[in-house]
């Protein structure tokens, strides 16, 4: 089913496909937030978090969904995860500075997290079908003479040209965007 179906559902609040949504998508959401210094309790709080984020999102904008859901309400688990272990990591370094922690704020930054990102996918699938392929594997953390064994290019250096090509190639394309100066920061 498409990704706009589970949306316009979850935001019906009907509990079968709630129900659906989390038996398909909470144990990869678990796994990632338990191999990220998380736990069990951490994972419920970030995948209702999430469930609710994009279900205020959605009644605010009537936005759309142009790929899978699952892969969508994953990246918005592990962007609200990473803001939490930055949080975490600000108020356990900076023991004597107390930290307001502040509901709207959050959602404010996950929303920009979110918009960002949708921007990225979006212009991600306007790059050349071998940057596509070349940027996954780096984006993947693949190492370079893996990609040179995997593809037609001849060495490293000529990967790494590659590379760096077409990440320019994106930044531009992100950057021309109307939208990217409003996405910059808060």
């Amino acid at each position: 089913m498409d990704g706009n179906f589970f949306l316009k559902e979850l935001v019906k609040e009907d509990s079968k496909i709630i129900s659906q949504i989390y038996n398909k998508n909470f144990p990869s959401i678990k796994k990632f937030i338990l191999l990220n210094s998380g736990n069990t309790e951490d994972a419920e709080d970030i995948f209702q978090k999430s469930l609710i984020q994009i279900i205020i999102r959605y009644k605010r904008e009537k936005f759309s969904i142009s790929g899978d859901f699952d892969a969508y309400l994953m990246a918005i688990c592990k962007n609200l995860w990473r803001r939490e272990l930055n949080l975490h990591k600000k108020r356990v370094t900076n023991v004597e500075k107390v930290e307001v922690h502040d509901e709207y704020i959050d959602s404010a930054f996950a929303l920009l997290e979110q918009k960002r990102q949708e921007l990225f996918i979006e212009k991600f699938a306007e790059i050349t079908g071998n940057c596509k392929e070349i940027l996954t594997l780096f984006f993947a953390k693949t190492p370079y003479e893996e990609i040179v064994a995997n593809t037609e290019y001849s060495s490293e250096l000529v990967v790494r040209q590659r590379v760096f090509k077409c990440k320019k190639r994106l930044a531009e394309l992100i950057k021309k965007d109307s939208r990217y100066n409003s996405l910059k920061e808060l």
